[in-house]
């Protein structure tokens, strides 16, 4: 029993780094600290079975990932079967969990949401980003940015005056996006990833923008909006990340206007323009400081 254990921990902390405890193999969830999360989280989950062939699954809420483990091949078609019904009760499990986890994230969402006033046009994120507040709200020095998976607000991104941003823990994220303006006949539609480039999309275009919040969700939004608005031209308003390897924005925005059969953009850097800036925002704040 031990042994099995110590072998589904290593390939834990072979993901998330050193671990001091021990998981309980009793077949249910459990959260977890992971090494680098913010103090007090719980973004990590596992699952661990112990009889016949020891089996489990564990992964993170934060970043989306899920993996599933085996003490051993299984031997029988037998075993091959029990391993399947685990590794599918532990996804049921996960599922659970997680919409358990959103739902009552989307019930502080909107209790903030309520009880917040319009934001400061005067506030330290949106004088440096050259941004009007537009729908934002403010909960005392923290900037509140909504959220919407169609009509409800199911999370909110707060951002604070130094610049960090934060969601509510446990919200959903994926397919979800905030809304800058209204979509109008025969517009474009732009998808973009952070608030502030869409704000300035917006400034610049007049246009409706729904920003995704980052890149990993650029599909799951373009394709909802695709399928709302089935005869908007989308435009995906790519961030150009030159300084990552592979970069990401421009990956991801490729790939979103692919799937949802809409139009791609990225900055047109000028010469002399610092290879660290990466955004629309970035482009139109060092254009003004010229």
């Amino acid at each position: 029993m031990n042994d099995a254990v110590i072998l589904f921990r290593d390939a834990l902390q072979t993901t998330f780094g050193p671990l001091d405890w021990l998981p309980i193999p009793d077949g249910t969830i459990h959260r977890f600290h992971v090494p680098g999360d913010k103090d007090g989280t719980l973004n990590g989950w596992y699952v661990l079975y112990l009889d016949g062939i020891a089996s489990g699954a564990f992964g993170s809420w934060k970043a989306g990932s899920s993996s599933t483990w085996n003490s051993r091949e299984p031997a029988s078609l037998r075993e091959a079967e029990q391993v399947r019904q685990r590794i599918e009760q532990a996804r049921h499990q996960r599922e659970a969990e997680q919409h358990q986890r959103q739902q009552a994230a989307a019930v502080v969402a909107v209790r903030q949401w309520e009880q917040a006033p319009p934001a400061d046009h005067e506030h330290p994120y949106l004088i440096a980003k050259g941004c009007q507040p537009h729908a934002l709200r403010q909960s005392g020095d923290v900037l509140l940015v909504p959220l919407y998976l169609g009509r409800a607000l199911v999370n909110m991104q707060r951002i604070y005056p130094d610049g960090a941003k934060r969601f509510l823990s446990g919200g959903r994220v994926k397919g979800a996006h905030s809304p800058i303006g209204g979509p109008e006949p025969g517009a474009p539609l732009y998808v973009c990833e952070g608030w502030a480039t869409g704000a300035t999309i917006h400034a610049d275009t007049g246009a409706a923008v729904a920003c995704a919040m980052n890149a990993g969700n650029l599909k799951p939004v373009a394709l909802a909006l695709r399928t709302k608005y089935p005869d908007a031209e989308i435009v995906i308003a790519g961030d150009d990340d030159r300084q990552t390897v592979g970069n990401p924005g421009r990956t991801a925005a490729t790939a979103a206007a692919l799937a949802a059969g809409g139009l791609v953009v990225f900055p047109e850097w000028p010469d002399g323009a610092p290879p660290h800036l990466s955004d629309f925002n970035d482009l139109a704040n060092w254009m003004t400081a010229q």
